[in-house]
């Protein structure tokens, strides 16, 4: 029969502990622990040992595992080349960012050529249907269920009759023996451990959708990334623009690669040529300039707006959107500090253009210059695209991928690339004008 082992779980960093506290052990966070309910068996104690039987690296390498391609290439590009056989998926993003509408996408994409089933514990299999129709899926392989049920579910899995498991969502589901409210870290870790033996054991593959709770991290304990095979985030503005895929972590593939995708009322779909569809209401204006951003491997030209306002208050404010704020704080600091701009008195509003969010560091130099030309209203001299690094100095440091950078530009017809000088290379091009720091580069290329 089964018992209960009552323990106490960080859901900031997982961290276990027998006994409740006020304060993570291990992490140092407070009020973090919560408690978590875990089933062990009096029959496992009893089990007598096996001796493992391992393979030779020669032999491991000579296993070839199937991918499920999903017929989305940027959705591919992501998770390494489709879904793995026996992977656990889990996909976050914030409410209404159309997470499943783009499993139901994938489902009718997959469902093509294997057995798939789309598992519901929020909506009813009718209102499920009602999506799939609306989207225009019409897999034959696709099948419907709603449950919240994840011993139903694993047993389910357990047939081996799917290929593909898609549940929706995992903060729904409830596991038996447990005695806590749906949602709490003890269903939340039960439910995901059954589901994830079933599918390893059984060789299908798993996708499982995430919450996310206020300040933008997956709801529910941290081992529920550590023990998932492939997390994806979907970021962007809810209520329009461009919707990002990341991956942020992947046991089958790179953790740089990225998605970009736009929603209609068909659905999601990757943007062909996000740079051009970006730039394509822009005005030459002071406060704008282009970065040449890269996303994973992908060259994106983006617009970077800067705002700059005589405040009306004893502090002045900053807000960024896209950008992050305290990267902004220290531009604006260093900005003072190294240039000739008066900024203490002043508003200062950034955004990236289209709902992007950007992780590239090579965005500080366009921000600094949109900055400065906001605050002195002046214009770049030339068509140009901007990247670089900025350090505490004023410096201008070096980024990857400068070579994409500039073929993108000159793809799109801008004339000139504004940022550091070429790391390695034999002969700098005529295309690429580097400078030495924030100041030579506001001096050299804005103009009234």
């Amino acid at each position: 029969m089964a018992k209960q082992t009552v323990r106490y779980a960080c859901t900031n960093c997982g961290a276990q502990s027998s006994a409740w506290a006020g304060r993570c052990s291990q992490c140092g966070e407070w009020n973090t622990l919560q408690e978590e309910v875990q089933l062990t068996s009096t029959a496992r104690s009893n089990r007598q040992a096996a001796v493992l039987q391992p393979k030779s690296l020669q032999d491991a390498k000579e296993t070839q595992e199937e991918r499920l391609t999903t017929s989305m290439a940027d959705v591919d590009l992501v998770l390494g080349g489709g879904i793995v056989r026996g992977s656990v998926v889990l996909i976050a993003g914030q409410p209404g960012i159309g997470k499943s509408t783009l499993l139901m996408q994938l489902a009718g994409l997959v469902a093509a050529q294997k057995s798939v089933l789309y598992v519901s514990g929020e909506e009813s299999e009718h209102q499920v249907s009602m999506r799939a129709s609306r989207l225009g899926v019409q897999g034959d392989g696709l099948s419907l269920s709603a449950s919240n049920q994840a011993d139903d579910i694993a047993a389910t899995i357990s047939t081996k009759e799917f290929d593909l498991v898609i549940v929706d969502s995992i903060q729904t589901m409830t596991a038996a023996g447990v005695n806590s409210a749906t949602g709490s870290v003890s269903q939340i870790t039960n439910s995901t451990n059954l589901l994830l033996q079933a599918a390893k054991q059984s060789n299908v593959a798993l996708i499982i959708v995430g919450h996310v709770t206020k300040e933008g991290s997956i709801a529910g304990p941290k081992l529920l990334e550590h023990i998932v095979d492939v997390v994806l985030q979907l970021e962007g503005d809810a209520y329009g623009g461009y919707k990002l895929l990341r991956a942020a972590k992947n046991r089958f593939g790179p953790t740089t690669e990225a998605a970009i995708m736009e929603m209609d009322e068909k659905g999601l779909h990757p943007v062909l040529n996000p740079s051009e569809a970006l730039l394509e209401e822009r005005q030459v204006t002071d406060g704008s300039v282009v970065l040449a951003t890269v996303e994973g491997t992908r060259p994106i030209l983006v617009e970077v707006q800067a705002l700059v306002n005589k405040t009306s208050y004893g502090y002045a404010k900053r807000a960024a959107s896209g950008f992050d704020l305290n990267r902004l704080n220290l531009l604006v600091a260093m900005l003072e500090r190294r240039t000739k701009l008066s900024l203490s008195d002043s508003d200062i509003y950034v955004n990236i253009v289209g709902g992007l969010r950007l992780q590239d560091q090579a965005a500080d130099l366009a921000v600094c210059m949109a900055i400065a030309s906001a605050a002195k209203g002046m214009q770049l001299k030339k068509n140009a695209v901007v990247f670089g690094e900025v350090g505490l100095s004023g410096e201008v440091r070096h980024v990857p991928a400068i070579d994409k950078r500039i073929a993108e530009a000159k793809k799109l017809g801008f004339e000139v690339a504004i940022g550091p000088k070429q790391r390695g290379a034999k002969k700098q091009t005529s295309f690429l004008h580097s400078v030495p720091d924030v100041r030579a580069a506001l001096n050299e290329f804005l103009e009234h």
